[in-house]
């Protein structure tokens, strides 16, 4: 490190220190670490320790690691930016920035740290950091700091060293990172709202992350990837008409978990999906009350926000806003008489409509009997029940047929049919054409099936 650095990093470190937050925040942590036994250490914007808490003493590991592997001596507090895992330490800082909350990590050595983000009206000042338990059997980490050293320190001496550290449970752990967060946030100004908005985005990551685990091992490396989810994206406005909050959510999760998966680098062109689908649900709130210059104006207000959008964390939450906003004001079944019972009854068609369900067994999940359950599902959405089922289930089938290599036959049985001889007559009695020739023709001969999926005297209470 050149002396024009290290000066430079010692000013940042002095000017850090004036920031009334982190001053506050280090008298809290003195506390915080002599009641848990811990080590702790306070981080400006830049990730660099401010130096009103003294982390020049033999429980701080780094230490460690910054003579024997960095095979640098350390007389001042500015010499950490040279310490060899400070590139882990700052990527850790940042995850909790990223989310607001709490990140848990542990070093190569075997010792646990965790670290929390403080703010000021919704912009980062530093964060947190705690340490001062092993993560690992005390044996195992002897070994690996003896290693390190190549053997320059004696094990005796490495013993006694680590006697300090007991080791922690997960729980213990876990609980100290908790309450340093409760500390971070106490601390934070004018930033409440904040942290629910980056722990509301910590969720739908963690979701979207599993979904797209699910991707992975139906799209093996190698094998096509899949298409826009058109299914999925219809599905969501569906379920915004009839009021179902939860389908949504994961209709909208699906739909990003797609999108992520299948275009991971490609932020603008996810950018320009999220806008797209904003404009088409838009055009779903057309609820009583809600003219055309408030609709515009909130249209405006969300197409603004994700165009100035700066990562896909951002992008995810105003969508799920959307989703939320919507949901609470469109109510499909609106003025339609049994409006629980109807909506119960379609939930279920949408969740296995690809096997074969009868009047009966829907009937039930509505709580009405069959012959008077299929008399007001004809009234109030304008078709039979059938008509209803084979529309849905050859519309999925027509986006397979262009999307997917499947057989006929598979076809016919992943989308609720008996056999392909029934799917072909239906499939050309709703398109026109048979499914192979669809097929042929690219699906050029779009489905003539109302992008809602409803039936017009369904339509009209929207």
């Amino acid at each position: 490190m050149t002396k024009e650095k290290q000066e430079l990093d010692a000013h940042a470190i002095v000017q850090s220190a004036t920031d009334p937050i982190l001053l506050k925040a280090s008298k809290i942590l003195k506390v915080y670490a002599k009641a848990t036994g811990t080590v702790i250490s306070v981080h400006d914007h830049n990730y660099l320790p401010i130096p009103e808490i003294d982390i020049i003493h033999e429980k701080n590991i780094c230490l460690y690691c910054t003579a024997y592997k960095g095979k640098t001596a350390m007389p001042e507090v500015q010499d950490l930016a040279i310490n060899p895992c400070n590139d882990m330490h700052i990527n850790a800082m940042k995850e909790a920035n990223r989310f607001g909350g709490s990140y848990i990590y542990m070093c190569e050595l075997g010792f646990m740290f965790w670290t929390s983000p403080v703010y000021a009206e919704d912009r980062f000042v530093g964060a947190l950091l705690g340490s001062g338990l092993l993560g690992i059997d005390s044996q195992e980490a002897c070994a690996q700091m003896y290693l390190m050293g190549d053997g320059a320190v004696p094990m005796p001496v490495i013993q006694e060293k680590l006697s300090s550290f007991p080791q922690g449970d997960a729980k213990q752990i876990k609980a100290l990172a908790e309450l340093m967060r409760i500390f971070a946030k106490s601390l934070s100004v004018g930033s409440g709202n904040y942290y629910e908005t980056l722990k509301r985005r910590s969720e739908q990551q963690g979701t979207l992350s599993a979904k797209i685990r699910e991707l992975k091992f139906q799209y093996p490396p190698g094998s096509p990837a899949p298409g826009y989810p058109l299914d999925k994206e219809r599905m969501l406005l569906a379920a915004l008409r009839r009021g179902d909050h939860e389908t949504g959510r994961k209709m909208l999760n699906e739909l990003l978990a797609m999108l992520l998966f299948s275009k991971p680098d490609h932020f603008k062109y996810i950018q320009f999906r999220a806008i797209e689908l904003v404009v088409l649900l838009s055009r779903t709130n057309m609820v009583p009350g809600n003219t055309e210059k408030v609709i515009l104006e909130t249209n405006n207000h969300y197409l603004k926000r994700i165009q100035n959008a700066q990562s896909i964390e951002e992008l995810t939450d105003i969508l799920h806003l959307v989703v939320e906003h919507l949901a609470g004001q469109i109510f499909s079944f609106q003025g339609i008489r049994h409006a629980s019972a109807l909506r119960k009854a379609e939930r279920y068609i949408w969740e296995h409509y690809t096997r074969k369900i009868s009047l009966k067994e829907i009937a039930k999940i509505s709580g009405l009997s069959a012959p008077y359950f299929s008399t007001i599902f004809k009234e109030e959405m304008g078709e039979n029940l059938s008509s209803y089922l084979n529309r849905l289930r050859v519309e999925k089938a027509s986006r397979m047929l262009v999307d997917t290599d499947l057989s006929l036959s598979e076809i016919a049985g992943a989308c609720g049919f008996e056999d392909q001889s029934w799917f072909s007559k239906i499939f050309k009695t709703y398109i026109g054409v048979s499914p192979g020739k669809y097929r042929g023709q690219g699906g050029d001969r779009a489905p003539d099936i109302s992008e809602d999926r409803l039936s017009v005297n369904y339509r009209r209470f929207i």
